[in-house]
């Protein structure tokens, strides 16, 4: 899961989540007072907690002395979007469920539609429904696990 954190007037500047430590990860729930499980599961949801102590503790690499408390964004200025690994998983899984209810092109595409939207990045989003939905053996194939790194995918 991506963080997209846009300032005031800046660049947006893109935050993996899965690029953490387990010591940041700690640092992260122990500020938030949130379980691990519980600030991953909010990141799909735009959790603005989950998402900020993430973008925070990203930013201290660079920055350490940044307090969470001088780290206050606007609530407008973070959203979350699917790397590339959840986006090959994502549309992997949707088309095979969409042919194996019987689904034509047209119907899988309408279902597909806001897939790119939700992508940190929506060309290479494009690029895999059509993939995926112009090699009937493409969705057989066991999708990238959702716990894969950048680093370990081939994608």
């Amino acid at each position: 899961m991506i963080i997209v954190f846009t300032p005031a007037g800046g660049e947006p500047e893109h935050y993996d989540a899965r690029s953490l430590k387990v010591s940041e990860a700690s640092i992260v729930s122990r500020t938030i007072d949130q379980p691990w499980d519980q600030v991953k599961a909010g990141l799909p949801n735009e959790d603005l907690d989950a998402m900020r102590g993430i973008v925070w503790v990203i930013k201290k690499r660079s920055q350490p002395s940044l307090r969470f408390g001088e780290f206050d964004p606007g609530v407008e200025e973070m959203v979350t979007r699917y790397d590339k690994a959840e986006i090959e998983n994502w549309v992997t899984n949707a088309v095979a469920i969409a042919r194996s209810e019987g689904l034509d092109e047209a119907q899988t595409r309408e279902g597909l539609a806001k897939v790119p939207d939700a992508a940190a990045d929506p060309a290479h989003a494009e690029a895999t429904i059509e993939r995926i939905l112009s090699d009937p053996k493409e969705s057989e194939r066991p999708s990238p696990s959702a716990s894969e790194t950048p680093e370990t995918s081939s994608t």
